[in-house]
């Protein structure tokens, strides 16, 4: 929901007291894409899992959906660096509900990072799940033209304006660029932000790399609901769940589906679907609800994950672990960290369609070898993955939000 104000009142050390024995109260604070993805999913899942511990939820999401007209794609983009209209909200939003943590999820575009900042202002603790790269690069991917690109993590983001990085387009790229540089420059990330959440420790050394301080990054996956007891009836065919774009590898995909005897199903939704429906080898199903993709993970012989990008923790490789279904991924990014080569699931080199297929194909000719893979995955998803242990994480890394809070304004207090 969008929070709306009933009250004007900051909250103090005395009110924080008074409270000690009440339970916590988080804020989230999210922009939602124009087509849902795993980032989305996990915010929602993360808001429905603390409040079924106790914890006090409130969340103020914006949706991309509300940019529409060609002025407003203009005022977005000037406004990127501070979007004083989102950070309105969120802050009469804070007013009201006074949070002990405003935990941060995408700002981008309808938000920006200076959100942190305004809140802390309040008094608040602040957390930062890092998603993706987008503090660093334009697209958030660190992708250019097909292959990892990092030019940005320690540069100029202002290099990413030459080659039109986000969507193609260099006078988007600008206003992008421009944002990350303001908030480097600003000192937003090394100032108002007490705890980061990363997902990898691939992606931990990324943000390092950009000068993140160490301190404060902590490693915490999301959280994936458990379907159940996995399905013990045959399995057959590969599934593809996931945006149908670029990064994703789905072209990769349709190379490898040419080479492979076994049918591959792709459900999901994006730029390159009318690209792939035509594709022989490929059953292309759209997106689906959540019930359709369980079942046909349980169903499916492996799920695929070609990835041409740095992934931060795709959803699908802990849904289906969930599902005992084996991975075939890509060996980039967090995916190695992800997937025990030969225990878990199978890796191929990125980019490669005979590498993919050929662990497609070993899928295919050792059924026995892939059931066992699955009952591994399942076993890593339970002591991993459930929502009791990743919520447990998260109160953690709460509490050292909040106790950081408190030094700095205790410091302020005697300076």
């Amino acid at each position: 929901m969008t929070a709306t104000i009933t009250a004007d009142m900051e909250f103090d050390a005395d009110t924080r007291n008074a409270r000690q024995a009440t339970p916590l109260r988080v804020l989230f604070v999210h922009n939602r894409y124009q087509i849902p993805g795993g980032e989305d999913a996990a915010v929602e899942r993360e808001i429905a899992t603390l409040r079924a511990t106790g914890v006090d939820v409130e969340a103020v999401i914006l949706d991309n959906s509300a940019i529409q007209t060609s002025f407003d794609r203009l005022r977005v983009a000037v406004q990127t660096p501070h979007a004083p209209q989102g950070i309105a909200t969120v802050v009469e939003a804070a007013h009201r509900f006074r949070p002990d943590v405003v935990h941060v999820h995408n700002t981008f575009p309808l938000i920006s990072p200076a959100v942190h900042g305004a809140v802390r202002e309040l008094g608040a603790a602040t957390v930062q799940t890092l998603h993706n790269f987008r503090l660093m690069c334009a697209n958030g991917l660190l992708l250019r033209e097909g292959s990892p690109c990092e030019r940005c993590v320690s540069g100029s983001p202002f290099q990413s304006v030459r080659f039109g990085c986000y969507r193609g387009s260099k006078v988007g790229t600008l206003a992008v660029a421009r944002m990350i540089d303001h908030h480097r420059r600003a000192g937003t990330w090394l100032r108002d932000v007490d705890r980061f959440i990363v997902l990898s420790d691939f992606a931990r050394a990324r943000f390092l790399a950009a000068g993140l301080p160490a301190a404060r990054l902590t490693i915490k996956p999301n959280g994936i609901d458990d379907p159940g007891p996995v399905a013990t009836g045959e399995r057959s065919g590969i599934l593809f769940v996931g945006r149908l774009s670029e990064e994703k590898g789905v072209r990769v995909l349709a190379e490898a589906a040419a080479l492979v005897s076994q049918p591959i199903t792709v459900i999901g939704d994006g730029p390159l679907m009318p690209e792939l429906e035509n594709v022989t080898g490929l059953r292309v199903l759209g997106q689906q609800n959540r019930e359709a993709v369980r079942a046909a993970m349980s169903r499916a012989a492996a799920v695929v994950v070609p990835s041409i990008c740095y992934e931060g923790l795709p959803t699908v490789i802990p849904e289906a672990f969930a599902a005992g279904t084996p991975v075939v991924a890509s060996r980039i990014g967090a995916m190695p960290e992800l997937i025990n080569e030969g225990v878990t699931g199978l890796l191929a080199e990125p980019g490669d369609a005979a590498s993919l297929a050929a662990a497609l194909h070993r899928i295919h000719d050792d059924p026995a070898q892939a059931r066992r893979m699955g009952i591994a995955a399942r076993s890593v998803f339970e002591r991993t993955w459930v929502n009791d242990i990743v919520t447990a994480q998260t109160l953690a890394i709460y509490r050292e939000a909040i106790a950081s809070r408190a030094a700095d304004q205790t410091f302020q207090a005697s300076a």
